[in-house]
């Protein structure tokens, strides 16, 4: 494992945030901003992945550039955007736009960028992504006319018009470059002037275009739908011939060209259509013009979809509440069948098929902050614990949760997965402790003290008949060390002696049954969990204890306290200090807005909260009260590796110094109420909530802000990924590309020290053409190049695996489980399982013995992972064999049905 391998591969727990939500052109990918990042959630295949680009703010618009769908526009609050190539994960591109920008789109051909700053339009030449430049974005020309906000902007199909709606209650329709018009129009010649649409009694949220662009839809914020006809000049009096034939023939021409016949057209409200139904305002709206379908999204939840293809007449099709927050951005798939909804209230993202009534995604994440988070025993699944007493699984291949467990009351404190069968273990401030069982996603155990208490720490035994838990709540009155049995659910002992907190419980995973709790009153202590009449002697440490951690073959533990320390002991030999680390360099705080004190006065508040070892025991994973997440070297005693949880400066922590130019006599900028965009806020959000009597208004207003921070890491049992658990979600780290293929899994670690000037792959393929199938296979385990190795493994015989198996260095050893386990997965859909298997036998029976003397070390995440590919592949074997049995049982029931008599000689033919 190369510790500086380790990339983003996800953000979990965190869907959609705020702003618009884009579709790919082929409608397959959807785009949506989550924080200061940008997720795509591949709808066939059922997969997310989150693009490793940050920017400074919160994200506010994305837009993605039609004939390059790969191309995408991010602008965040402030008006900084960036221009990003999706497929390579690449920032092209930086420009600032000086102020907020409430809409950007590209023109249909890519050539064109409008972006709204303002009451104005500037239209941009879109940036070259395959040269670079030094000025990419180059503007094209300044639009004015409205006199507040623009909210959107809607080009037509062939680039030359765009609409413009705004705050100023009209919408005004706009040429891209300048347009003579003929002298038989009705202006008598002249050039093109941008036309108003007036009328509304609220902001203007947007304007569509139809089919023929021959009308226009206008949809405001108080629940009105105008339609707006183009009338030609011949079409004012029917009755009136052409003066000549070149009056005629103009105007021919002037009705065949689209161009031409927008820039002469009177636009006119032939229908007007109101949403009475909600009376508290239309928050988004969407048109699909091929379908005719206008979908709208309003305050209370709830959305409409309805038909204008009849003349003059709005039907509405369906009306569904789909949250109890505020439809926040609403967008059509391309072929107008799906409908996307963003809901930032609750952080809910959906995907909606209406003409089946059906969902083809529906994801929320975490209400609040993602307090903790602990990996399957396969690291398939990662299961996270909230602020808000909701524990949910998420699949790590798809990034999609696939259950919520809500029977805590709570914000939970600790997640744990038992070694043996598919159970886990929560712990909460609700005074409980749950065992959940993961195939029926039920809660079949609760553990309860004899007096209530805030459990803030937990521990499994490895044989997963044993958990205990800690006091260690806020307002913790009790610091005991509480131990039942899952069988039963009786409560065994309570084991006392702290003094203050128990901040951390961790059980041994050699099965000896010692137990360390680490408490405030800075001590640790061993305890022998299956012999609660043995004396336990506190072990004094420096500082107070915050989190522990044992290293995967026991020998070791690793305790993290509060003065920045991370100290080591060997807990076989009554708690021998082995080592220390001091860390309080590595993971500084960052300043906050409101600190009063200077730079070095802050940092007494940093400490690690949690630690980890990896798989094979040689590295500790470490996360706190910061914006970072440190990597060590348990041998060496050094820091390997640091990783920045956010670069988004809207939290406290963020930033190393303060702006004093943002400072004004009532403090911060960012901390001052703006007012601005009051007349943005609905009637339901203006609504006073507080109760009858109260001084202090809403107490159920967060008052504090957010600020960034790790509260729990954890490696996958696997090693091939790890987690943090922060303020923006569960990041998830790993060592595979994010997009999962058949030969993603298979990129093994290259070492350029084992090269010589011989070994290419031109001269591996020769030799496994020649037969060499173990010069062959080393070479390319040396070169690292996933097809290669894929092909020279495939191209050994079956009869040269044991000989190849009993040649093949130790060396290599855990790169040919790793292998051999990723294509055994069904997940590569390799068609070669007997080939795998004899693989897998001919290792296992070869190099048992090496094998099971490093199980608990190098190899335990490869051996983790030959176990769940075998389990899935036996799954799906048993499954296959069920169907198989029920369709042959249906055939021979149908069969005696249809033909009692051929059955009954059938059968008299077998028993004779």
């Amino acid at each position: 494992m190369k510790a500086s391998s380790f990339q983003l591969s996800n953000v979990l727990g965190s869907v959609y945030q705020r702003g618009p939500l884009a579709f790919s052109p082929d409608g397959r990918v959807l785009v949506s901003p989550t924080g200061n990042r940008v997720s795509l959630v591949e709808l066939h295949s059922q997969r997310s992945r989150t693009l490793p680009m940050q920017t400074r703010k919160p994200i506010a618009l994305v837009a993605l550039c039609p004939p390059r769908p790969h191309i995408a526009l991010v602008v965040d609050v402030d008006g900084r955007a960036q221009l990003l190539n999706i497929n390579a994960g690449a920032t092209l591109a930086h420009v600032s736009f000086g102020g907020e920008v409430r809409a950007a789109q590209f023109s249909p051909d890519g050539r064109f960028l409008a972006v709204a700053l303002g009451s104005q339009v500037k239209v941009w030449r879109t940036p070259n992504t395959l040269a670079r430049e030094f000025s990419p974005f180059v503007l094209h020309r300044t639009y004015t006319g409205h006199h507040d906000d623009v909210l959107s902007i809607q080009w037509n199909k062939d680039g030359t018009f765009f609409l413009t709606t705004s705050k100023d209650l009209t919408a005004r329709l706009y040429s891209l470059d300048p347009i003579g018009l003929a002298a038989s129009s009705s202006s008598r010649g002249g050039k093109f002037r941008p036309k108003t649409f007036s009328g509304h009694r609220a902001a203007v949220l947007s304007a569509h275009w139809s089919q023929d662009e021959r009308t226009i839809y206008t949809i405001a914020k108080d629940g009105s739908c105008f339609v707006w006809r183009a009338k030609l000049d011949d079409e004012d009096d029917e009755g009136v011939e052409a003066d000549s034939d070149d009056d005629t023939a103009a105007a021919q021409s002037i009705a065949q060209d689209p161009r031409e016949r927008i820039a002469t057209a009177r636009w006119g409200v032939s229908e007007r259509h109101y949403f009475n139904a909600q009376s508290v305002g239309v928050v988004c709206a969407d048109f699909h013009p091929a379908s005719s379908l206008l979908v709208v999204g309003f305050a209370t939840g709830v959305f409409g979809l309805y038909t204008l293809a009849d003349e003059g007449a709005c039907t509405p099709l369906h009306t569904l509440s789909i949250s109890s927050e505020k439809v926040a951005a609403v967008k059509f798939s391309p072929d107008g069948s799906w409908l996307a909804f963003g809901c930032a209230g609750l952080g809910q993202l959906l995907v909606w098929e209406w003409q089946s009534e059906s969902y083809i995604l529906k994801q929320q994440g975490h209400f609040h902050d993602v307090a903790c988070v602990a990996y399957s025993i396969d690291g398939q699944v990662a299961a996270t614990g909230g602020d808000d007493g909701k524990v949910k699984l998420w699949n790590t291949t798809s990034g999609f949760c696939i259950a919520t467990l809500t029977e805590h009351t709570a914000s939970i404190s600790a997640l744990e997965f038992a070694t043996k069968g598919n159970v886990l273990f929560s712990a909460s401030l609700d005074g409980t402790v749950r065992a959940w069982d993961l195939l029926r996603y039920r809660n079949f155990r609760t553990f309860t003290s004899p007096q209530p208490v805030q459990f803030g720490c937990l521990a499994v035994e490895a044989s997963g008949e044993v958990v205990c838990a800690g006091g260690g709540g806020a307002a913790a009155d009790s610091f005991d060390v509480f131990m039942w049995s899952v069988q039963s659910g009786k409560l065994l002992d309570i084991m006392g002696g702290h003094d203050g907190p128990v901040s951390a419980l961790s059980f041994s995973p050699n099965g000896s049954g010692q137990l360390i709790s680490v408490s405030w009153d800075k001590t640790f202590r061993i305890w022998e969990a299956f012999r609660p009449t043995a004396k336990v002697e506190p072990i004094n440490l420096t500082a107070e204890g915050l989190a522990s951690a044992f290293r995967p073959d026991g020998a070791e533990v690793c305790i993290a306290t509060l003065d920045g320390h991370l100290s080591f002991f060997d807990p076989r030999d009554g708690g021998r200090q082995l080592g220390v680390l001091e860390c309080r360099r590595d993971i500084a705080a960052g300043r906050k807005l409101d600190d009063k004190v200077s730079r070095k006065g802050s940092d007494g508040g940093a400490a690690f909260t949690s630690v980890h070892y990896s798989a094979d025991g040689r590295c500790i994973l470490a996360g706190g009260n910061a914006n970072w997440v440190c990597l060590y070297d348990v041998r060496e005693r050094v820091l390997l590796k640091r990783w920045q949880v956010s670069l988004d400066v809207s939290l406290d922590g963020t930033r190393d110094l303060l702006d004093s130019r943002r400072l004004t006599a009532a403090g911060p900028v960012e901390l001052i109420n703006d007012l601005s965009d009051e007349d943005e806020l609905t009637t339901a959000e203006r609504a006073d909530r507080s109760l009858p009597g109260a001084q202090r208004g809403d107490l159920a207003r967060r008052t504090t802000r957010e600020a960034a921070r790790t509260r729990c890491v954890r490696f996958s049992p696997t090693g091939r990924a790890w987690a943090a658990a922060s303020t923006i979600g569960l990041l998830v780290y790993s060592l595979d590309p994010p997009d999962v293929g058949v030969t993603s899994g298979l990129q093994q670690d290259f070492d350029p020290l084992e090269l010589d000037i011989d070994l290419t792959p031109a001269s591996v393929l020769a030799a496994s053409q020649r037969g060499e199938a173990l010069s062959a296979l080393v070479g390319a385990l040396r070169l690292g190049e996933a097809a290669l190795l894929a092909e020279v493994y495939e191209h050994i015989v079956v009869s040269d695996i044991p000989l190849v198996v009993s040649q093949l260095p130790l060396a290599h050893l855990s790169s040919v489980l790793r292998l051999i386990a990723m294509r055994l997965n069904p997940a590569s859909k390799s068609p070669h399982v007997e080939f795998h298997l004899r693989w897998l036998a001919a290792v296992l029976t070869t190099h048992g013995a090496a094998i099971r003397s490093r199980a608990r070390g190098d190899l335990a995440p490869q051996l983790r992972l030959v176990a769940a590919a075998l389990q899935e592949l036996r799954a799906n074997v048993k499954r296959t064999a069920d169907e198989n049995t029920f369709a042959l049982l249906h055939l021979w029931d149908a069969m005696r049905t249809a033909e009692p008599a051929a059955v009954d000689s059938a059968e008299a033919m077998q028993i004779a």
